[in-house]
């Protein structure tokens, strides 16, 4: 067993080793809950609508411009 000391901010460091299980990133969440008497933390699924917004770009293309380019892609 792992263990690790809690701040007076209730934050914990996960050891290296179980990161490194679980694929554990800086900035990914993780979720607590209470099975019993334990305190279970578990990685959140990264989920497709958590993205959007991240990326912007300077030039941008309508749904219509963009099914004519897949349209023509194939007419070179």
């Amino acid at each position: 067993m792992q263990s690790s000391a809690m701040t007076t901010k209730g934050q914990v460091t996960i050891p290296v080793a179980i990161r490194k299980k679980f694929a554990l990133q800086a900035g990914m969440k993780v979720s607590f809950s209470v099975q019993d008497n334990t305190i279970v933390i578990q990685p959140v699924p990264h989920r497709v609508e958590d993205v959007f917004g991240l990326v912007s770009a300077e030039n941008s293309v309508s749904l219509d411009e963009m099914e004519l380019i897949i349209r023509n892609r194939g007419r070179r």
